[in-house]
């Protein structure tokens, strides 16, 4: 049975239909229900997508929930939201008083007139009790080369890290079999746990990071997809590094041609300017990376002020070719002054971490319009330190959340948004007690935050009419009766929902506590791009229409189901 169980009538009275799954990135043909076909999406070697329903129309009812502002969360219940067969949000409607006992009807008789769509080609979705729509997460930072290595970072720190743990890895990774296998369980995996954007960086290699590219469209994940440079031969390893700024610039060119080839109207995909960080840079690259913005304005993504020793070395190798910068008392370039002296700091540069920026740098950081991805589990697993956050938001900078693996052990954004709460309460306990970050101001920075900081903000992260549907469908465990005593729990959760909860605790219980098993439907630009009754039945979707075992509920209930 779906995890989205049908409300007995809806199945009765309107046409439900899946779409079958596919590998192929040309668009799906319609299928009649119950004719589609699973492919495995276990392969360790290939990804498949879901691919549900590309040419349906899609009506979702039940209890939406979104952020639309930092400290705002907005509960709508008994709502009805219709999309269009291309992903585009068409209506958010509260179900009118006197019609939330036949939701059918009302949806049969008054919506689907009203769109001029017809039963037999429109997908309902419909939320059981525990269940409501969320947002899909946007990772704001995240490497998709090392995520291998994710939680492997023994009592290093980030400079030797690099070294031990990050480069060989990534320069393994020119074995396309090998990358293959990685991008794609990366992949799978941040979708599994609602990642429906994310900001990757790749590797050197223009092959590999094509790969990468290639793979997101075909699983249906929504990517900026960067090609790292990296051109300082004192600070990068022989065996992985470019050998020069014109063949930086040139791979580079390389990705973003091929990503545009695949992607021309940038549905999914966005090529992103990927300058490592500074020290492995040059400035003859980081000149030129900065020109290649102002050609085609395309966004950029690097680190920023991660531990104090990087940023020391940032201010060595800057200092007789970046004059010193505005407000700084030592005399010398600060980290951000680098980057805005070649051109990096504008409004489409995502500067991941920010843990020890100065008054002048974030001034500077406000005034060019740039975003900072906030990397909390990452920062605190290899000791960076812990970011100001409500002291970068006061200042009006823009953040998202970015899960940085394999700095970060979890690819998870919902861990991310938890670990953003605590690593503000150590900040609060310095004595800045107004540091604490709340659920509803974690849960934007992990949605409507994060587009914004991706560039999306008109287009993802919040339930409005325009918007494309990227969402995901959260199901947190209702205990029954007698506690799971005799039976075991009905859902494999760790958030448990007693019934007495009010739903701001329902979704603190799911922030604190909840995880990939929570997350029961991912849906991407309108396509179903994760299903997990499909992973735990090796990758055959379940079916919309019940089951014995359903019927038989239903009968005890008093009611019938379909055939």
């Amino acid at each position: 049975m779906s995890v989205c169980n049908s409300l007995t009538h809806f199945l009765s009275r309107l046409s439900h239909s899946r779409a079958s799954p596919s590998s192929s990135t040309t668009p799906a043909k319609e299928t009649k229900p119950g004719t589609e076909t699973a492919k495995d999406i276990h392969s360790d070697d290939s990804l498949t997508s879901l691919d549900m329903a590309a040419p349906f129309n899609k009506v979702f009812y039940g209890t939406f929930i979104h952020t639309p502002g930092l400290d705002e969360i907005e509960y709508l219940h008994d709502t009805v939201v219709a999309v269009n067969a291309s992903g585009t949000i068409l209506v958010v409607e509260a179900l009118p008083e006197g019609h939330k006992q036949d939701a059918a009807a009302w949806i049969r008789t008054v919506l689907l007139p009203r769109l001029g769509w017809t039963p037999d080609a429109v997908a309902v979705t419909l939320c059981e009790p525990g269940q409501f729509f969320f947002p899909g997460f946007i990772d704001t930072h995240l490497h998709a080369s090392q995520y291998p290595n994710v939680g492997i970072f023994g009592k290093s720190t980030l400079l030797d890290w690099l070294n031990k743990y990050t480069f060989p890895l990534e320069a393994s990774l020119k074995d396309l079999t090998k990358a293959r296998r990685v991008y794609s369980r990366c992949i799978r995996k941040t979708l599994s746990h609602g990642t429906t954007t994310a900001a990757y960086y790749a590797t050197v290699d223009v092959p590999a990071t094509n790969l990468l590219a290639d793979l997101c469209l075909e699983a249906g994940q929504r990517a900026l997809v960067g090609r790292v440079c990296m051109d300082n031969h004192a600070f990068s390893p022989d065996f992985y590094r470019d050998e020069s700024p014109a063949e930086a610039e040139a791979a580079t060119r390389a990705c973003i041609a091929h990503i545009t080839s695949i992607d021309p109207s940038y549905t999914l995909l966005r090529p992103v300017i990927t300058p490592r960080f500074a020290p492995s840079c040059t400035g003859d690259v980081l000149g030129r990376l900065g020109r290649l913005h102002k050609e085609g304005n395309w966004p950029i993504q690097t680190h920023i002020s991660e531990n104090h020793s990087e940023i020391a070395l940032v201010k060595e190798l800057f200092k007789d070719q970046v004059p010193p910068s505005k407000g700084e008392s030592d005399g010398m370039p600060s980290y951000a002054g680098v980057y805005d002296h070649f051109g990096l700091l504008t409004p489409q540069t995502i500067l991941a971490h920010g843990v020890h920026l100065s008054e002048a740098e974030a001034e500077l950081i406000r005034s060019r319009g740039s975003k900072v991805s906030h990397c909390p589990c990452s920062n605190s697993a290899i000791t960076s330190g812990a970011a100001r956050i409500r002291w970068l938001l006061d200042r009006g900078i823009e953040v998202g959340l970015g899960t940085d693996m394999s700095g970060g052990y979890s690819p998870s954004v919902l861990e991310a948004a938890r670990l953003a709460s605590l690593v503000s309460r150590h900040v609060a306990m310095g004595g800045d007690d107004a540091a604490k970050l709340s659920v509803e101001e974690v849960l934007f920075l992990a949605t409507a935050g994060g587009a914004s900081v991706v560039g999306l903000a008109d287009k993802v992260g919040l339930f409005k009419v325009g918007m494309s549907w990227d969402a995901q469908l959260i199901g947190l465990g209702v205990v029954d009766g007698r506690g799971g005593v005799g039976t075991g729990l009905d859902e494999d959760t760790n958030v448990d929902v007693f019934g007495w909860e009010t739903w701001e605790e329902r979704v603190a219980k799911w922030v604190f506590n909840g995880d990939d098993r929570n997350t029961k439907q991912v849906w991407v630009n309108g396509q179903l791009v994760h299903d997990r009754s499909a992973v735990a039945t090796g990758g055959v979707p379940s079916k919309e229409f019940p089951s014995a075992s359903d019927k038989a509920k239903a009968e005890d209930a008093g009611t019938s189901l379909p055939a």
